[in-house]
């Protein structure tokens, strides 16, 4: 990594910079720009996060803002409104108002005096979801945006639904997180003396997301909303997209590759849930601020950069690896593809019958699929944030539970890339089931490593906007399209595709206990096989990690926590916890003297082999201090299920200087439309 403290343009840094809405409401904003900005206006790029500019994201935002502004940009970071110290009141992620007001932030920052009026947006994640979104809306001034781990469809691709079936485990932790952000006071001495009334609105406005997003099951209109995959045409400005293949988020890099009439142009390396820069886990990291730079020159101001020129998809072919839950690097290959499909990548097709073997097969060449409900305690983390247990460790266990099939030993390598997908046919024996298909690579001692996945609520087998229930006993032919990869299974190895019809805390189990036959002569396995001779041929080639100077944070010791991720098991009551820590940031102190705390701690039970015994649990303990101004905020989240109701908990308690500030409870039931 090379720290940069010397730029071509002196820095200046704009903070707490309130940026008027017309509805009187003020976003917070930080602007680094050129000291000569007044002098030589600038393009302007636009961060906009309801993260806290001030303490959450400050060390991410000093590693890049002072970067771009260095480099020509006024570089802004915007907190959306009712976080950090914006006023209002969140109502929602991706509501129309958070969108409504990007469209007014950009608006004002193209107007500025240091402006030259032209913007682009970038941000990872929820920063990059929201680029693609006000795109869509085409404000005059955007002209080009960097979406990193970002998704273009709200339900298909998010942390609510997967293929179509309740994704438990970040419904509910990330609806339980973002229930503890939204209960953050802004900073007084940044807002003043009404901070505590600031306060006061935000946490009487406050619901819950999860009763949001559970009550709506199936891609309806509230999905759509924000889905950028309605209709690709309506973004206009230029779309530099970035994943990574240990992020669930790297399935809109190839669409948005595919289906965007803009220009556009993909990379996908081996990152987590992190700007490739970033040092944390799997590496290796490229020189991400130099790359986007060369993207912003082309696009807002207009220099020949040779971006446009090269490979519309650069990707990180990964190589073979042992299981692990953290690989400090991936071994592989970086190719460049011209389009996206591409004919370098051939169609492989796979028979169940003929060229994947299983020992469960009966004499009709049919399976049972009838998996015990704690199947899926060896999933990993739905978004792997880089830390030391988020990936799925050897899966010997996860396919003892499964049914499995092997094809023979490989002899010659298969590279995988794209989207694999099953063509099934399967009959079921209750109204409503899952399917979860696995993809492994095993080596020759029988280690199995997890490729990629995909999953299927068989009620929405005709489409992800409506349910329809399932006959017992009848035969339906469905699809499941698996998350994207690239990946070599090598001369020597194994393929394995591993079925099942429970996985938790992933998918939330239907309120029957079922099972699922497959008919195998009617079944196969579809993938692409990337043409070896890319593999062989010129290769892309990225700078080293570069970023600003750091942030002078000192970690503070936090209180005993718990095992990262621990997944315990209790014989007498057939008891199976998983007990997970997010670790998302711990305890630091800020320049300014402000002490920022945080634990939370996850919990996913199911007893019994019992699918009404699940249970999905989230804590948080937030603590804020300066001088003699501190607070606390406790939440609690919870969500279980009858057989025909979701039941949702949620508490928060706030307490100003030790004395208790604020308590509220909300419980709702939801019925169980198809989930």
């Amino acid at each position: 990594m090379k720290i940069t403290t010397e730029f071509p343009r002196r820095v200046t840094v704009l903070d707490n910079v309130f940026i008027p809405m017309d509805d009187g409401t003020q976003l917070a904003a930080t602007i680094w720009l050129p000291e000569d900005a007044a002098e030589n206006p600038v393009p302007v790029l636009l961060e906009y996060l309801p993260y806290r500019r001030g303490d959450w994201t400050a060390s991410r935002d000093a590693q890049r803002h002072p970067w771009y502004a260095g480099h020509g940009y006024a570089s802004v970071r915007v907190d959306i409104r009712g976080c950090g110290d914006s006023s209002g009141v969140m109502l929602d992620e991706y509501h129309a108002q958070e969108q409504s007001d990007g469209l007014e932030v950009i608006a004002w920052l193209a107007s500025q005096p240091w402006s030259t009026g032209k913007v682009g947006m970038f941000g990872i994640s929820w920063g990059g979801f929201n680029g693609l979104q006000i795109a869509a809306r085409r404000p005059e001034a955007l002209k080009a945006i960097v979406t990193v781990c970002s998704t273009d469809d709200r339900y298909a691709d998010d942390v609510h639904y997967y293929g179509g079936a309740l994704l438990g485990i970040d419904m509910s932790a990330w609806s339980a997180t973002m229930f503890a952000f939204q209960s953050r006071p802004p900073a007084p001495w940044n807002v003043g003396d009404k901070w505590e009334r600031m306060w006061q609105e935000r946490l009487e406005g406050l619901q819950p997301f999860s009763e949001i997003w559970m009550s709506h099951q199936e891609r309806d209109d509230y999905w759509r909303h924000g889905s950028v995959c309605e209709d690709y045409s309506d973004i206009q400005a230029a779309v530099l997209a970035v994943g990574g293949w240990a992020d669930p988020y790297r399935n809109a890099v190839l669409r948005l590759v595919d289906k965007l009439d803009a220009p556009c142009r993909g990379i996908i390396g081996p990152w987590s849930h992190q700007y490739p820069d970033i040092a944390r886990t799997p590496g290796p990291n490229i020189g991400f601020l130099q790359e986007t730079l060369r993207w912003w020159d082309h696009w807002l101001k207009d220099r020949d950069t040779g971006v446009m020129e090269e490979p519309a998809l650069q990707v990180y072919h990964q190589d073979s690896v042992r299981p692990a839950t953290k690989y400090p690097v991936r071994e592989g290959t970086w190719v460049g593809l011209d389009s996206w499909p591409t004919p370098q990548v051939h169609p492989v097709t796979l028979n169940f019958m003929h060229d994947l073997r299983t020992l469960s097969a009966d004499s009709e060449n049919k399976v049972l699929l009838n998996t015990p409900q704690h199947t899926g305690v060896d999933a990993g983390r739905w978004f792997p944030f880089g830390n030391d247990a988020d990936l799925p460790p050897d899966q010997r266990s996860e396919d003892g539970r499964s049914v499995v099939f092997d094809t023979v030993t490989q002899k010659e390598d298969l590279n995988i890339m794209g989207f694999p997908s099953l063509r099934l046919r399967v009959a079921a024996t209750t109204i409503r089931a899952n399917i979860m298909a696995r993809l492994t690579d095993v080596a020759p001692d029988n280690s199995s490593t997890l490729i990629t996945r995909g999953a299927l609520n068989l009620s929405k087998r005709a489409g992800m906007n409506h349910a329809q229930d399932l006959t017992p006993g009848a035969w339906v032919d469905v699809e499941i399209e698996m998350t994207a990869i690239s990946w070599t299974v090598p001369a020597g190895h194994k393929l394995r595709v591993a079925l099942s019809n429970t996985y938790w805390p992933w998918l939330w189990p239907h309120a029957e206990l079922g099972a699922v036959t497959v008919d195998l002569d009617s079944s196969e396995l579809r993938l692409g096989h990337l043409d070896p001779a890319v593999l062989a041929g010129t290769h892309p080639s990225f700078a080293e990690p570069e970023q600003a100077a750091p942030l002078a944070v000192v970690a503070q010791p936090a209180p005993p926590s718990i095992p990262e991720r621990e997944v315990r098991y209790e014989p007498d009551s057939d008891s199976w916890t998983l007990t997970v820590d997010p670790k998302y940031g711990g305890y630091r102190v800020y320049p300014n003297g402000m002490n920022y705390g945080e634990q939370a701690v996850e919990r996913y039970t199911i007893s019994g082999n019992d699918p009404l015994t699940a249970v999905a649990e989230a804590n948080w303990v937030i603590e804020m201090g300066r001088d003699d101004w501190n607070v606390r905020i406790e939440t609690e989240s919870r969500i279980s299920s009858t057989a025909t109701h979701f039941q949702l908990f949620n508490k928060v308690k706030t307490f100003l200087n030790g004395m208790v500030h604020f308590e509220k409870t909300f419980e709702k039931q939801i019925e169980r439309t198809s989930a």
